[in-house]
């Protein structure tokens, strides 16, 4: 399966900071849909993510009845990402 969507940059501020991109909800639906085919528990979906030139492998999670992108810090600097910022997301979920 594959998805592309765009989407802002987001910090979640804990006791480190983490940031994201949320999927879009009909994304969102449809990763929910065959998530029972892929998840390895608590709803984490791996995937293969493109952002620009930069390709890492992570997990989606849910949040808020979405799924969210976690972005590393190697990406957001190679892609020069900060919060708020309008991204475009590849997504590869392996079936």
């Amino acid at each position: 399966m594959e998805l592309e969507f765009s989407g802002n940059v987001w910090e979640w501020r804990g006791p480190s900071p983490f940031y994201f991109v949320t999927v879009p909800d009909m994304e969102s639906a449809e990763l929910e849909a065959m998530s029972s085919l892929v998840t390895y528990g608590w709803g984490m979906i791996p995937v293969e993510a493109v952002i620009g030139t930069t390709r890492w492998t992570t997990s989606l999670f849910p949040k808020d009845g979405l799924y969210v992108v976690p972005l590393k810090s190697v990406v957001r600097q190679a892609e020069g990402i900060d919060t708020g910022d309008a991204v475009t997301v590849h997504l590869g979920v392996a079936l």
